[in-house]
């Protein structure tokens, strides 16, 4: 169920910067979705910085995890504490939440859990017979040796 919950992390994640390139292209455009960026063009410096954090992340690299909690952070919890000071829209304040919010689950969860990487699929009981190229080359030289005629 670990493995599950970490990849949906992962996922959401992905989903999120997908959202906010979105949200970019939108204003870059002039076309009215709701959704505004706090500043273009650092919102856009995020998003080419967080895609190498993305690739950690689904690494299980804590470096990069830390580092995608305090880029969004940085740019999200800003945000979040200046709508919460004003009173600013709780449309804006969920999102900015949700920025904030989904890398310090991600960041939680490869911290407590980073050593596992993935599922394997090799057998230990076997792996050394089938892994060793020695025992592979002894065989077959001691194959060709024995020509038996029948």
């Amino acid at each position: 169920m670990v493995g599950v919950l970490s990849y949906l992390i992962s996922f959401l994640g992905i989903l999120f910067w997908a959202f906010r390139l979105v949200v970019v292209f939108c204003a870059s455009m002039e076309i009215d979705i709701g959704f505004t960026p706090v500043n273009l063009n650092l919102e856009i410096i995020l998003l080419f910085l967080s895609i190498p954090c993305l690739i950690l992340v689904l690494k299980r690299n804590l470096g990069g995890a830390l580092a995608y909690f305090v880029l969004f952070t940085f740019y999200f919890g800003n945000d979040l504490y200046n709508r919460i000071i004003s009173g600013g829209g709780i449309q804006t304040m969920l999102i900015d939440a949700l920025g904030v919010a989904l890398p310090l689950i991600s960041l939680i969860d490869i911290a407590v859990n980073k050593n596992r990487v993935g599922v394997t699929t090799t057998n230990k009981k076997t792996s050394w017979f089938y892994a060793n190229s020695d025992y592979d080359r002894q065989l077959d030289e001691r194959a060709d040796k024995n020509n038996y005629r029948t």
